[in-house]
């Protein structure tokens, strides 16, 4: 799984290397599907469900599974890019969201908001007891940054790896029930999806493409997660996450350069 996880993170730098103003998301795409299959993996949204694209695209008010087309980018957009690969059965899932020049104040808080979540949920990975504690920890956090920021619930995280969606279901937020221990070497793809302000979506005809309903931005960060017996390995972070991991106090991860 770290070896699908570097090639999502390979496909990731790719794409947001070439992400400029008057570049297509078509063209994100291909750059995204040259780089996984070069590896020798195969992108695994491609197909999934019918879905037509190697990664998804989400611009602005898109929160989720934007599908990638001619239309281009433009200084000023937010854009959040989902990228899955498989390797030898095994898979890897990951998101980032990035600005194409200067943004809105709004903007880069959501942004950065929004990442700090998905380091407070995999803290709670490595401390926690039970997959629960990875929803409170998210939240918390996020309202840290700023209480008028929504926490979206209709989409959460996912047990992950022979299969690219498992149980358990990772909520981004507190739930009545504790959910499933964390043990050592459970698998997750921990991935927050924060919005400007209501959390009500709305889903578009074509199946996948999901807005926010006030048209406020969204923003997703997203990482391949394993509980190890001290601590957590980011699959899906170029450095395993040690950089982060040491800021938060905890073990860096056994291998980060595998």
């Amino acid at each position: 799984m770290r070896r699908a996880g570097l090639v999502v993170a390979d496909a990731l730098d790719a794409v947001r290397e070439a992400a400029k103003p008057g570049v297509s998301g078509l063209e994100l795409d291909e750059v995204a599907e040259s780089v996984i299959r070069a590896q020798g993996a195969v992108p695994s949204f491609k197909g999934y469900f019918g879905y037509p694209g190697s990664i998804c695209l989400s611009v602005n008010e898109t929160v989720i599974h934007g599908i990638p087309d001619e239309r281009v980018l433009h200084r000023g957009d937010i854009v959040s890019v989902d990228c899955g690969a498989v390797l030898d059965g095994w898979h890897g899932d990951s998101a980032i969201t990035f600005p194409i020049g200067p943004v809105s104040d709004i903007a880069a808080r959501l942004m950065a908001a929004t990442e700090a979540g998905l380091w407070a949920g995999i803290r709670a990975m490595a401390l926690g007891h039970h997959v629960g504690d990875i929803g409170r920890a998210v939240t918390a956090e996020v309202g840290r940054h700023d209480p008028k920021f929504g926490v979206v619930r209709d989409y959460v995280g996912h047990g992950i790896g022979q299969a690219m969606h498992l149980d358990p279901d990772v909520p981004n937020f507190p739930t009545r029930r504790p959910g499933p221990r964390l043990v050592p070497w459970c698998t997750l793809a921990i991935e927050p999806m924060i919005v400007e302000g209501s959390i009500d979506l709305d889903p578009q005809p074509d199946g996948w493409t999901v807005l926010t309903a006030d048209r406020g931005l969204a923003a997703h960060f997203e990482h391949t997660v394993v509980r190890t017996t001290d601590g957590v390995w980011a699959l899906t972070a170029r450095d395993g996450g040690a950089a982060m991991l040491r800021e938060l106090g905890l073990p860096e991860p056994p291998n980060p350069t595998l």
